[in-house]
């Protein structure tokens, strides 16, 4: 993947909101802003233009001028602090954005085009969901500041009248954002649906405790399931819990290859082996 740094905006007075902290507001227990953080993680830079606070992972933070002055004036700020030859430009409230969608904005940005930006479900371009070429994002913003006096005040809209850009029709949730109270209690109970809800439980405790580890769930949820089972239904977390901490001794020791996922998933292995051999001797007795 080509490199990319990203501009994250999060200021704004969120008067639908009533004032509150958006980038702060917690959907499926993690800041809005984090959430975003979160799906570029693989930015070489990423500027947030906003108040400071304390995020998910190391940021470049930046202000408007003036303060207050809007999307094109933030983004301004925020593009005198990259260095990349392309931006991804994301606003802090897309609780559902993932890195899939800003795979596929970086991918239909290439072959000479100035950018990509995402099509929501109404067709509607979303020009805070989109990479665009440093250089001609630059070139456009100038031309803006000269024509107009400057950027404070002005629609976003202008930025990509002069652009040429392909259009991503990528998750349709991936340029949902939170505008007001109805937009976060949809995207909170959206998070909690059946399909959802474990992954997102498993990546907030990981955010939550800082650790940074992809694991087979279904492993730990089978072997769950065989202490539960096979042992008796209190076993069950129980065991998971001493497998992580095996993993985690196993790791920092040195054994095996150090690879944390491996190591959780042969604890496990072990463990569930065990499960079965102790249910074994009950069903022989």
């Amino acid at each position: 993947m080509t490199a990319y740094d990203a501009i994250v905006l999060a200021g704004g007075a969120a008067k639908r909101l009533g004032g509150a902290d958006k980038p702060g507001i917690r959907v499926g227990g993690r800041a809005l802003l984090d959430r975003v953080l979160a799906a570029c993680a693989d930015a070489s830079t990423t500027v947030v233009v906003g108040g400071r606070r304390s995020t998910v992972r190391p940021v470049v933070w930046t202000c408007e001028e003036p303060q207050g002055g809007g999307p094109l004036a933030a983004l301004d700020a925020g593009v005198r602090r990259t260095t990349a030859e392309r931006v991804l430009v994301l606003s802090a409230d897309l609780p559902f954005l993932g890195a899939g969608t800003v795979g596929a904005l970086l991918a239909a940005g290439e072959g000479g085009r100035d950018g990509a930006l995402c099509v929501d479900q109404q067709g509607r371009d979303q020009p805070l969901v989109a990479v665009y070429g440093a250089e001609p994002l630059r070139r456009e913003l100038a031309l803006l500041a000269a024509e107009h006096g400057g950027l404070s005040g002005l629609p976003l809209r202008l930025l990509t009248h002069e652009l040429e850009l392909a259009r991503v029709e990528a998750d349709p949730l991936a340029s949902f954002d939170c505008d007001t109270w109805e937009d976060i209690a949809s995207a909170r109970a959206r998070i909690r649906e059946h399909g959802t809800v474990l992954d997102e439980w498993i990546t907030a405790v990981k955010n939550e405790l800082g650790i940074e580890l992809d694991v087979d769930t279904g492993v730990l949820l089978d072997l769950a399931r065989d202490a539960a089972h096979g042992v008796a239904r209190p076993a069950a977390p129980l065991t998971t819990f001493l497998v992580g901490y095996a993993a985690a001794k196993a790791s920092s020791e040195g054994d095996g290859d150090g690879d944390g996922a491996t190591a959780v998933a042969e604890a496990a292995r072990k463990a569930a082996a065990l499960a079965l051999r102790w249910a074994d001797e009950n069903e022989t007795q």
